[in-house]
């Protein structure tokens, strides 16, 4: 979906020649050719990492044509090839013998001038069940064997680094590769349970819409002091931060990468955080950790102002595992009720609701008819969290909402909401 933040009457559009997969999200570079380019990955263990080709070129300074540039165009999947022998992808994670894992690839046709190029399948079927059309393209063999796609390790975040060109890949994890009846270890995904995942560096074969690539695994991540198999392009593992799960990607202002991570705890058993990684010279591969979120919560969404010496993050589901009555984080809270940090300026707090005084009855409400109910009489105003979690813009069948109460009222526009 596309939103014109500047024009609150327009529509938001869907993109549909984007493909329909488990989209992390699309991100965006303009060709030398003036072609926009978009690059996606399907968040979903043995799914495929996409590419989108615009029809129409960038027309600078246009932004009426410009934000119809996602309307049309050429849909690819990607196909890696490993350069090492098979015998040394062990399914470890340990490093073939040429010192890195790395190869070629391919962008594997799926739409190409408004016409499908699978089988069987029309350009509208393409678009909507994607991930069947992938699982149909390439070429068949003198031997008979589809020379398809490549199945990933949950390829989160893809990002084009403007800086280079080179297009930067999150796999988050796969902790079935190698199971019973699951494919196992590759060169472009080299382990078996992939718990901590990786990161794929990918160097396009002339611009952005080119059908042909290079390839090489930035790292394999994990913990090397407790004995994790990890690789940092050839960096000492001594001497990184360990980082497990990276989940959404990033760039400063001269180029490094940072990574945010979705793995704790089931991971290395550390908080999630956020990574600075240098990509050129004899530092690259150097993982720095730069902070880490509270327990049980997700990093992710980071921009980097590092000009302005500010960083951005969002900081989801703090203490998650916890419950009412045993909570394990109160983010943003670091000090306990009615205290305040030394040299700050006393600020009152917002309200909460213990489990006590969380009405029992199950129903709905409607803001805009609400009328006053007894179970919140005397209660202080302020905005309270309902309990359990809010997700995605809807109320649902055990979510919560922050609601603001006055007077024993509850006050709000929109949709009501369940389960209070």
């Amino acid at each position: 979906m596309e939103v014109d933040p500047f024009d609150p009457t327009s529509t938001p559009k869907k993109h549909s020649s984007l493909g329909r997969f488990k989209h992390e999200g699309a991100n965006v570079i303009v060709a030398a050719s003036g072609h926009v380019v978009a690059y996606s990955g399907d968040d979903e263990r043995f799914d495929y990492l996409y590419k989108f080709v615009s029809k129409g070129k960038y027309r600078e300074g246009d932004r009426k044509h410009n934000m119809t540039l996602l309307s049309a165009g050429d849909l690819y999947v990607a196909r890696f090839t490993g350069n090492s022998p098979a015998s040394e992808i062990t399914g470890t994670g340990t490093v073939p013998a040429d010192g890195g894992f790395d190869g070629t690839g391919e962008w594997l046709p799926l739409v190409v001038g408004g016409k499908s190029c699978v089988a069987g399948m029309s350009v509208e079927e393409v678009l909507v069940y994607t991930r069947v059309a992938a699982d149909k393209a390439g070429k068949v063999d003198a031997q008979g064997n589809r020379l398809g796609p490549t199945k990933m390790d949950r390829c989160e975040d893809v990002e084009p680094s403007l800086h280079t060109g080179k297009v930067y890949v999150a796999c988050t994890n796969n902790s079935d590769r190698g199971k019973a009846g699951k494919e196992g270890a590759t060169e472009v995904n080299p382990r078996n349970a992939n718990r901590d995942g990786h990161v794929v560096e990918i160097s396009e074969t002339g611009d952005q819409t080119s059908t042909a690539f290079t390839w090489n695994l930035l790292m394999v991540c994990g913990d090397p002091a407790q004995g994790d198999v990890t690789y940092f392009s050839g960096y000492p593992v001594d001497k990184v931060s360990p980082i497990s799960c990276p989940d959404n990607l990033a760039f400063d202002s001269v180029g490094n990468l940072w990574i945010s991570t979705d793995g704790a705890p089931s991971g290395i058993g550390k908080a999630d955080g956020l990574f600075k990684v240098t990509l050129d010279g004899a530092e690259r591969g150097r993982v720095e950790q730069f902070l880490a979120v509270p327990r049980d919560g997700e990093t992710c969404g980071p921009i980097i102002h590092d000009q302005e010496r500010t960083v951005f993050v969002s900081v989801q589901h703090p203490g998650e595992d916890g419950t009412f009555d045993a909570q394990l984080s109160f983010f943003p809270d670091y000090v306990p009720a009615g205290t305040t940090p030394p040299g700050a300026r006393p600020a009152p707090r917002a309200p909460r609701w213990s489990r006590s005084s969380v009405p029992t009855t199950n129903r709905s409400i409607t803001y805009s008819n609400a009328g006053s109910d007894p179970a919140h009489v005397g209660a202080p105003d302020g905005l309270y969290l309902t309990p359990r979690c809010f997700w995605g813009g809807e109320a649902c069948g055990d979510s919560g909402r922050a609601l603001l109460l006055r007077h024993g009222r509850f006050i709000s526009s929109g949709r009501g909401l369940g389960n209070l």
